[in-house]
């Protein structure tokens, strides 16, 4: 079982509960984040532990959709995300932590590929680490973006 993980942090000028607030927005999320051009939430009911939605991102000039589900929260300091695609298992880790003058938003991302043939191995050793490039810029987008809406509605 081969994982990669990538980890980034960034400071918002914003307190932890409007960064949560952003965050777990999922019928603002195609306006927040750039990089996604639809979501269709799948469940109904507040964010928790359970919620489903389908995200539409263009990666590498095509669209792609993937479901995600949440598979935990501590509102408002931590979720993390799941997602299986071709394969991959993915889990996305958000951690909020005050910090002076706003929170400090931490990303952790972890893509494992549990089975798989010796040659699917090899081609994910191969282009694991540019598919982990690709998906860091879209991380720092992605958090930069979040901060944005954050800050832009966080005044004082």
């Amino acid at each position: 079982m081969s994982a990669q993980e990538l980890r980034m942090e960034r400071h918002v000028s914003a307190a932890p509960e409007s960064v949560w607030q952003v965050l777990t927005d999922l019928d603002s999320a195609a306006e927040t984040l750039s990089g996604v051009t639809r979501v269709e939430v799948l469940t109904d009911g507040p964010y928790a532990e359970g919620t489903r939605w389908r995200e539409t991102r263009k990666m590498f000039g095509k669209e792609a959709t993937e479901e995600m589900r949440v598979t935990g929260v501590q509102a408002p300091t931590r979720t993390t995300v799941e997602a299986d695609s071709g394969g991959v298992h993915y889990v996305t880790v958000f951690t909020l932590a005050p910090e002076s003058g706003g929170t400090r938003l931490e990303m952790t991302f972890t893509a494992e590929q549990p089975q798989g043939s010796v040659m699917q191995k090899l081609m994910w050793t191969a282009f694991g680490k540019l598919g982990m490039k690709a998906t860091a810029k879209v991380m720092t987008q992605d958090l930069d973006d979040i901060a944005r809406r954050a800050e832009s509605s966080h005044h004082g």
